[in-house]
């Protein structure tokens, strides 16, 4: 039955050797053999579908966080079952298996016809990708200049988007160093009266301050919290003392009337008033320290609290600082690279036809792929294959000078 279930499975769940990047869509399914009953039972609470995070992990029921960045989907799935297994002191290992949804796209930029996000899938080449993008980039053949003016409206809405994101990675910056006010680059700053620079700063000054007053807002209540269980334990403190002077008295009281009952002078039931009296003072007191002891622990938890509240604002901008450092990255390849292609494009004016004769142009590609911890580039060809997430730059390469025929050489040819 395994091994009908594998057979069923599509491409995607059986393929092997894949490590599963970021943003992949999983499913997950967890069965388990009953022998009593025959028959295979499924483990719905652990099951279902589920996406990597930026940072490489999953999150499952029962199970909690795994590290899946290093792993393909038969991996995950024995870890998945070990792990289950342990937790749950079973004698055999469930059965885990793990389906590919959907990868994480790859990302066609440079001088070619559809520049954007495409679907990636196992085993696909730069050719491939090239092929789904529409091919080398062709200035139109009528029109005059609408693919110059096309390029030129690109590269304004890149490098608008280029002021955002600078902007953007500007305040996470301040958020993150606790800054009172955001230190925005020259890149901004020297287009400050331009109406988007302008924009982009008091945009971000507003989310920076609004940001801000919320923690301060949130770490001001705990403060208060904690400044009500100090006093709260000040005040049980002296009222334990109180009652530790008030023990102590009817205490020794209590000594000297049991020496006079002993002598008949005092009565016996002035002594059970005494003792009554001392068994209800140290009740009291035991009811003061259990409260000094949960005031105490109040007092802690609003501690962890103001320092998990930190600790998670911290988690937060730093996440999102390292995707708009990354996508800042992604904009300005685009940017340079659309520069080039307006450089090269060599657009024809109106009415005129290109060279048939003419050669054409070559095309080089470069890779951009996330690792986990750094960023790698490196030169691909077209037998290239693909990691989802990959970045391709394509750039034209300037095709080799025609070869001049004198009119000697041509005599000669025919001779």
């Amino acid at each position: 039955m395994l091994s009908f279930a594998a057979l069923a499975l599509p491409p995607s769940a059986r393929a092997e050797g894949e490590r599963l990047a970021p943003h992949t869509k999983l499913r997950v399914s967890v069965v388990q053999w009953v022998p009593s009953k025959g028959e295979y039972q499924r483990w719905e609470a652990v099951g279902g579908d589920f996406t990597v995070a930026a940072n490489g992990t999953i999150s499952l029921p029962l199970v909690g966080a795994l590290n899946v960045s290093e792993l393909d989907g038969a991996e995950l799935g024995a870890k998945i079952a070990e792990q289950i297994k342990a937790r749950t002191g079973l004698i055999n290992t469930p059965d885990a298996t793990v389906e590919i949804l959907e990868y994480p796209p790859i990302y066609m930029v440079g001088s070619i016809t559809t520049p954007g996000e495409y679907k990636f899938r196992p085993g696909m080449t730069v050719l491939q990708a090239l092929a789904l993008s529409g091919g080398r980039f062709r200035a139109a053949q009528d029109g005059g200049g609408k693919g110059e003016i096309g390029l030129l409206g690109e590269l304004q809405n890149l490098r608008d988007e280029i002021l955002r994101t600078v902007g953007r990675v500007a305040r996470l910056q301040a958020e993150r160093a606790g800054a009172a006010e955001i230190t925005f680059p020259t890149e901004l700053t020297s287009h400050e009266k331009e109406k988007t620079a302008a924009e982009v700063m008091a945009q971000e000054r507003v989310i920076f301050e609004a940001r801000r007053n919320g923690l301060q807002r949130q770490l001001d209540n705990l403060a208060e919290l904690q400044t009500l269980f100090t006093a709260e334990i000040g005040v049980l403190d002296k009222k334990t003392e109180m009652l530790d002077s008030r023990l102590k008295t009817v205490g020794e009281e209590l000594a000297g009337v049991k020496s006079l009952v002993e002598r008949g002078i005092a009565t016996v039931s002035r002594r059970s008033e005494l003792e009554f009296a001392v068994a209800n003072l140290q009740s009291n007191r035991l009811d003061e320290v259990t409260a000094v002891m949960r005031a105490r622990q109040n007092l802690s938890e609003a501690q962890r609290n103001a320092l998990s509240l930190r600790d998670r604002h911290q988690t937060e901008v730093s996440t999102e600082l390292q995707d708009a450092q990354a996508n800042l990255e992604r904009l300005k390849i685009k940017e340079d690279v659309a520069k080039k292609v307006l450089i090269i494009s060599d657009i024809p004016s109106s009415g005129e036809k290109r060279d048939e004769n003419a050669v054409e142009p070559e095309l080089s590609f470069t890779i951009v792929r996330q690792g986990q911890d750094k960023t790698e580039e490196f030169t691909a060809s077209e037998s290239t294959a693909l990691m989802p997430g990959d970045v391709v730059k394509v750039a034209i390469t300037a095709p080799p000078p025609k070869k001049q025929v004198t009119g000697s050489s041509t005599v000669g040819a025919v001779q």
